[in-house]
């Protein structure tokens, strides 16, 4: 592959989509071009009865390319929009997914993986989840798909103390399904996908549903604009800027929660 950001798409046979992200100078952080192509790619299609979803390079995914972060728009529109709702996409495409998660899985990486149905490690997988270093209110989507994962208690963990999770942490708390050496892994996620693109498609896919309807969180819409609201003005704080700053420059921040 190129040293462009690219999303390879690849159907192979027995109905299993492979969704390889790229972005070698980025270590495969998602940018909007690579969402609007993964957002393509997850474009529901009968032929396609099972995802898997990888980082090319042994590596995941970073995170979002924070040089595209921002504070909000005049219409607005969040930094992170075009995200949670290529998310939210693939969290409920009608076919089960899974996620190859080898080396890091960083804060948009780490919800690429929780939207998949199973995720499937290696040794040197790691999670990390850095909003709070970035001064940044994550999605309340994303928070909830963490919390489904880990429960509450942990997902604070994650979130709020930016903790790291290594592969072993990653399987005993929930957010692994599976762990092993990568060509184990490798060939352990497309006989999954095999599995379940072998099942019958409105069965799984109906159950699928089900499960994301039962699984929602039933917020009116005044929690949802408080927290748009405080979203919002996360991304156009001091803080944030400070954040992206830092990160970038490799130096730690300094917040005076503004």
């Amino acid at each position: 592959m190129g040293a462009e950001p690219s999303l390879e798409v690849e159907d192979r046979e027995g109905g299993i989509r492979v969704l390889t992200v790229s972005n070698p100078a980025r270590r495969n952080a998602l940018n909007d071009a690579l969402l609007a192509r993964l957002d393509a790619a997850l474009a529901p299609a009968p032929h396609v009865r099972a995802l898997l979803v990888r980082g090319a390079g042994g590596t995941f995914c970073s995170g979002y390319d924070l040089t595209h972060l921002g504070p909000p728009g005049a219409d607005g529109r969040l930094p992170d929009d075009p995200l949670v709702a290529c998310l939210l996409k693939l969290e409920r495409h009608p076919a089960p997914s899974v996620a190859l998660v080898e080396g890091a899985a960083v804060g948009a990486g780490f919800d690429l993986a929780a939207s998949c149905d199973f995720r499937v490690g290696t040794p040197g997988t790691v999670f990390l989840m850095p909003p709070a270093r970035l001064g940044i209110v994550y999605s309340p989507e994303g928070l909830a798909r963490a919390a489904r994962l880990v429960g509450f208690a942990r997902a604070k963990q994650l979130f709020l103390a930016a903790r790291k999770l290594d592969a072993r942490e990653a399987l005993d708390w929930g957010l692994l399904d599976e762990c092993l050496e990568a060509d184990a892994a490798e060939a352990r996620a497309l006989a999954l996908c095999a599995t379940l693109a072998g099942h019958a498609p409105l069965a799984v896919s109906g159950m699928k549903e089900s499960f994301g309807l039962l699984a929602r969180a039933s917020l009116g819409e005044a929690d949802r604009a408080r927290l748009r609201e405080l979203r919002a003005a996360a991304f156009g704080s001091e803080d944030a800027k400070e954040g992206r700053a830092s990160f970038l420059e490799k130096r730690p921040p300094r917040f005076t929660g503004r």
